[in-house]
């Protein structure tokens, strides 16, 4: 196993997580939420939904590590652990919001309906 093709391969991977939040944020200020539709409208609600739940969910998992850490037990953090870590958590975090959600989204898309007389 070559070690270099992992360095890359998980360059590659929080490259393209930093792309996915910055045009998460360049949806949100650049859309005009006037003239966006209502799925539109969901649509980014429910991204934003989703990416802060991966947040909490990476916090929450950082809490985990840090009691593993300190029970002297083994450290399993290599870079291809951390990289299916990640990706995972984004995934349960894609599915939770739309199989069920927290709620924000459709909190958000209501507030904003309000707030742009759609």
């Amino acid at each position: 196993m070559d070690v270099g093709n992992l360095s890359s391969a998980y360059a590659e991977y929080y490259q393209a997580q930093n792309t996915a939040a910055n045009k998460l944020s360049d949806n949100i200020t650049s859309m005009n939420y006037e003239t966006a539709s209502e799925d539109e409208l969901l649509g980014a609600c429910k991204q934003f939904e989703a990416y802060f739940l991966e947040q909490v969910f990476k916090a929450m998992q950082k809490t985990v590590d840090a009691v593993a850490d300190k029970s002297n037990a083994t450290n399993y953090s290599t870079s291809m652990v951390d990289y299916f870590k990640d990706q995972t958590i984004a995934k349960i975090a894609d599915t939770s919001t739309e199989n069920q959600g927290l709620g924000l989204a459709q909190s958000l898309y209501e507030q904003m309906k309000r707030n742009y007389n759609l």
